[in-house]
Order: structure tokens, then C-alpha cells, then sequence
């Protein structure tokens, strides 16, 4: 298996490493060739757009120059005659000079006396008081003596279209006063049309104006969206010789070129998704699947003559795991190559020195397990016999001798009963005579002061128990219950709860700290006698820890003690318990 892992790991390295190694390289080569393709690109799409404002100053200049187109922008209160003669003479010089203006644009003259000359109506239906009253025109009256290219986004004035309007002022040369206007709007479908031809997937061009707006774009969505983040990566790029950069914009990292164009205030920037082109240069999905090909018949061919190799051994290692599923006592079969026969005759051996040992073991255990159990029983007799006496000691110094005879003659059952075989249990109908026993002896001592009950259900009277797990919780009811608070009540209730025998012992003493039983550490204030203690270990020892004593307490109010325990209905020998996966809550 370390020989076939080692070659597959190899082979799926070296492919990995080719496959990659591979798609970088190409990766790099492309963006180095694309990089100067585009560089020429942008150079060609810039010469024509220089070529376009050569053309619009141009014509600007003309229609400056223009002494008809003067003389009829400054004329006032012409009646009808004139007004058409003038309406003629403007068109004819307007025609003369549209012939000089770029292809598929429009030209429009305004004068500040409300005359408006359209040459192509139809391209842009606007009116001479729309014109004069909006943005475009107050930014001319700001700069009279600049070209201003300006962007005028889709709205009514625009009937619903993107363009952008060429516009100068035209102005009295000797006072620098504005009389009149023209204007050059080109539809942004017809800008879009000088770059088209160098677009595809993956590779746009963008159009924006100083202000950072997209005035037109191959890629629709993005006109008119605001970009400053690529107009300050453009501002850079077109600062020095064109080069790429990667930049983070319009919601996406692209690689990006730009260009300036100073006459129109506005820059050309080339995106490009690596992504999208590099896909549709390199069939990534076709090199991988040849790699993981090639990767997949080496490793069955590997497999195959590891396997070849290593059949019996593996049969060996089969036959070795069935065996700890279901026979630890089962041997191998000794049958194979050379290896696997020594390998098979070793196990073998080792399995019957094994099962000596754990047959040795499993007998050590048990003695000791008894020999724990023993040994805290012994803690709980000597316990409880010490207390006992004490109070007849007490009984016999205050002269009470009956008490004392009749203490003692309580004392010997309970003796009889704790003196027995560890493993012994008892019902609880004998149990709850013990515990009678019990009060007797306590209430010698303490007299009526402290009151004790009994509550035990009818169909409880038949099941078993362990010696001694009620007994020391009413011994420390009743010593250190009742310290500050001289009077109270005891009271005992076993009853069947949940497939549960559970056993309650309840006071209206003092009340104390009770840290849980389920926290492995020492709690100071848990129990105030060691054979408590050895309560619960003693019932977790012998039915598993979903079983034992719960406690608890609170100050000045009392104290509950709930010893959970399974519902045993035969002799220990040969017991039954009843018992399902269902933990008691504690209350």
C-alpha cells in the first residue's frame, strides 16, 4: 500500500505540475502577445478619433469665419422676404462647409437670436429653445473659445439616444462677445462603430470623459454608469508609454490599457477578462481532462501489479480483520507466498500466547473487582457501627438503659444484613425493615425532634438492591441535616420511575453546597461522610455510570438525595435487570 500511495502520489504530482506548468506559460506568452496587439489597437482607434477632432475643428473654424452665417445669427426683426432669403443663404453656406464635417454626424448652428439651423433634422430633433436653455450651452458661455466635447445621456431631449455633441461658441473676434453656437452630435452607436471592429468576448473598449463617465462602450449596460476608480487607473496609464495594468472595476478585475485623448477630454481604455479570453484561447477543461486520463490509467496500472504482488497479503490482512469482527479464537489460514506463510504462522502463535494472557487477565480482573467492591463495603459498616455506638454511649451515660438494649436489639439485624456476602442484594421489602432498624436507633438518640416517613410503592416490595445505599444519606440526614435547625422532617420514598428503581431520601434541614457527581475532580462541601462517597461508586461499579446518586440541595431549605438504580427481580446469582438507554433527569 506504501509502494502504490508513493506511486500514485508521484504520478498525480507530475501531471499536476505539467498541467499547470503548461497553462501558465501559455497564460503568460498570450498576455505578452495580446498586450502588444492591443497596444497597436488603441494607437489606431486614438488616430481615429484625432483624425475626427481634426475634423469637427475644422469645421468649427469654418463656421466661425463664416461672414454669412454672422451676419444672419446677429439680425433682428426680419420679415418673411427676408427670413427666407436669409434661411437660403445660411443653408447654402452650411452645405458648403457640412461637406468637410466627419462622416455620420450632424451639424447644427444656433444663434443667441433664437435661429436654429438643422442639417439633418431627422438626427437629432431638437428645438432652439431646448438648445438654449440647456446645460451643454451654459458650459459653452463658460469656456467661448474651447471645443467642448460633452456627453448628454438618454433622455427627452436626446428622443431616447446616447450622444455625444462637439460644440463651440462663436464670438465677435474684436469684443470676444457670443452670438451664436454650432453644434456636432454624434449618436454614441455611431462612436461605437470607429472601435467596433476590435471587440470581442473578453476584450472591451470604454470611452469616458473627464468626469469618469462611460459615453460609450461595446458593452451597453455599461454607458452612462460612473467609473473614478478606472478613470484614475486611465489618468496613470495614459501619463507614460501604454502598458497593462490590473484594475478593479465596473464590478470586476480586468487587465486594462488606456489612452488619452487631450483634445476631447476624454480617455481610451481597453478591459480585458483574462478569464473569458484566455477560455477561449485555451481549452483548460480539455488539458485537465488528458491529465486526469493519462493520471488515472498510471494508477490503474500501478494498482495492478501492486496488487499482483500483494494478493496474499492482503487476503492475510482479511482474514485478520474478520477475525477481531467476530472469532478472536479463530487462527489464520497459513497458505500463500513465502511472506504471508511466516506472517500467518507468527500470528498464530502470538494469538494463542494472547489468549493466555487474556484469559490470565480477564481472572485477575474479576478477583480484583471483588476485592474493590469488598473493600468499600468494609468502609460503610465501620462507619455507620462507630455512629451507632456513640448514640447507645450517649444512651447509657444519661441512664436510659431500655433505650440502649432496645438500640442495640436494632442493631443486630443490621449488622446480620451488612455482614453478608458483598455480591448478596436484598429486596426491597427487607430494605425498608432495615431502614425501620435504622430509625429506631436514631430516634433513641434524638428523640421526636426530628420526624422521619416512609412512602414505598406496593410494586416495588419484590425487586433487589444493594446493601447499604439508603442507609448512609439517612445517617447524614439525620447527624448533619439538622445543625443550625433543630427541628425537622425526614422522609423516604422508592417507587419505580421510568424503568428505574429510584430511591429518595428528602430533609427540611440546613441545606448545603452539592457540587455534581459528573465532574471527575474533588468538590469541597459534595458529602460530609466517606461511606457516601462509597455509595455511589459502589452502584456505578456494579451497573455502569448511567446508574448512581444525585444530590440536590439549598441552603436553609433542605436537601434531596436520589439514588438511581436498576430493576433487579432475581437473587444476585442469577438476576435479571431491567434496564433501557434513558438517563433520569435529575430534579
Amino acid at each position: 500500500m506504501k509502494m502504490f500511495l508513493v506511486m500514485v502520489i508521484s504520478i498525480i504530482t507530475v501531471s499536476v505540475l505539467i498541467t499547470f506548468s503548461t497553462i501558465r506559460m501559455s497564460n503568460n506568452l498570450f498576455m505578452e502577445t495580446f498586450s502588444i496587439t492591443n497596444t497597436k489597437v488603441l494607437n489606431q482607434i486614438k488616430q481615429q478619433f484625432e483624425s475626427y477632432s481634426y475634423s469637427v475643428a475644422y469645421t468649427t473654424m469654418n463656421v466661425q469665419d463664416n461672414g454669412t452665417i454672422k451676419r444672419l445669427l446677429n439680425k433682428e426683426d426680419l420679415n418673411s422676404l427676408e427670413e427666407y432669403k436669409t434661411y437660403y443663404a445660411i443653408t447654402e453656406q452650411m452645405e458648403r462647409i457640412y461637406s468637410d464635417s466627419p462622416d455620420q454626424t450632424n451639424m447644427i448652428v444656433l444663434g443667441k437670436n433664437g435661429r436654429l439651423f438643422n442639417m439633418r433634422y431627422n438626427y437629432w430633433p431638437v428645438t432652439a429653445d431646448e438648445l438654449l436653455h440647456h446645460p451643454i450651452t451654459d458650459r459653452l458661455n463658460e469656456k467661448p473659445n474651447q471645443i467642448l466635447y460633452q456627453y448628454i445621456p438618454s433622455s427627452d431631449i436626446t428622443h431616447g439616444r446616447n450622444m455625444i455633441v462637439a460644440s463651440k461658441a462663436l464670438t465677435e473676434r474684436s469684443t470676444g462677445d457670443v452670438y451664436g453656437y454650432v453644434f456636432i452630435p454624434i449618436h454614441e452607436r455611431d462612436v461605437q462603430a470607429i472601435y467596433e471592429g476590435f471587440t470581442n468576448d473578453g476584450n472591451s473598449v470604454v470611452i469616458m470623459n473627464g468626469d469618469g463617465d462611460v459615453v460609450s462602450s461595446n458593452q451597453k449596460q455599461w454607458i452612462g454608469e460612473r467609473a473614478p476608480n478606472l478613470l484614475a487607473a486611465a489618468s496613470r496609464e495614459a501619463s507614460g508609454p501604454v502598458k497593462y495594468e490590473d484594475v478593479t472595476a465596473l464590478d470586476k478585475e480586468y487587465m486594462m490599457m488606456a489612452e488619452s485623448l487631450p483634445a476631447l477630454d476624454m480617455y481610451i481604455v481597453n478591459l480585458i477578462d483574462q478569464e473569458v479570453v484566455i477560455d477561449n484561447l485555451i481549452d483548460t477543461k480539455e488539458l485537465v481532462l488528458i491529465s486526469v486520463g493519462i493520471v488515472i490509467l498510471a494508477v490503474g496500472v500501478v494498482f495492478i501489479i501492486s496488487r499482483r504482488m500483494t494478493q496474499s497479503l492482503s487476503r492475510l490482512v482479511g482474514q485478520i480483520s474478520n477475525m477481531a469482527k467476530h472469532d478472536f479464537r479463530k487462527p489464520v489460514d497459513e497458505s500463500g507466498g513465502y511472506e504471508a506463510r511466516e506472517l500467518g504462522a507468527a500470528f498464530n502463535y502470538m494469538l494463542n500466547e494472547l489468549q493466555d494472557h487474556v484469559d490470565i487477565l480477564l481472572k485477575t480482573q474479576r478477583q480484583a473487582r471483588k476485592s474493590e467492591l469488598e473493600a468499600l463495603q468494609h468502609q460503610i459498616n465501620p462507619h455507620f457501627l462507630y455512629n451507632t455506638l456513640t448514640s447507645v454511649k450517649f444512651m447509657v451515660k444519661d441512664g436510659k438503659k431500655e433505650a440502649a438494649f432496645d438500640t442495640i436489639d436494632a442493631l443486630i439485624p443490621l449488622l446480620q444484613n451488612a455482614l453478608g456476602n458483598v455480591d448478596e442484594t436484598i429486596t426491597v421489602e427487607q430494605e425498608a425493615a432495615n431502614i425501620d432498624h435504622y430509625i429506631l436507633i436514631n430516634q433513641m438518640r434524638y428523640g421526636d425532634r426530628i420526624k422521619v416517613s416512609t412512602l414505598i410503592s406496593p410494586d416495588c416490595l419484590h425487586y433487589h438492591l444493594p446493601k447499604l445505599v439508603i442507609q448512609p444519606f439517612l445517617e447524614n440526614a439525620f447527624f448533619h441535616a439538622f445543625t443550625e435547625k433543630k427541628r425537622g422532617y425526614i422522609q423516604i420514598l422508592i417507587a419505580q420511575r421510568e424503568n428505574r428503581l429510584v430511591c429518595e431520601v428528602v430533609d427540611t434541614g440546613d441545606g448545603m453546597r452539592v457540587d455534581t457527581f459528573n465532574e471527575k475532580k474533588e468538590k469541597r462541601n459534595l458529602f460530609s461522610g466517606i461511606g457516601i462517597r462509597n455509595v455511589h461508586d459502589r452502584i456505578q461499579l456494579l451497573f455502569g455510570e448511567e446508574y448512581g446518586v444525585e444530590i440536590s440541595s439549598e441552603l436553609k431549605k433542605g436537601t434531596k438525595v436520589k439514588i438511581i438504580l436498576p430493576l433487579i427481580e432475581e437473587n444476585p446469582k442469577n438476576r435479571t435487570i431491567s434496564k433501557d438507554n434513558t438517563n433520569l433527569g435529575k430534579s
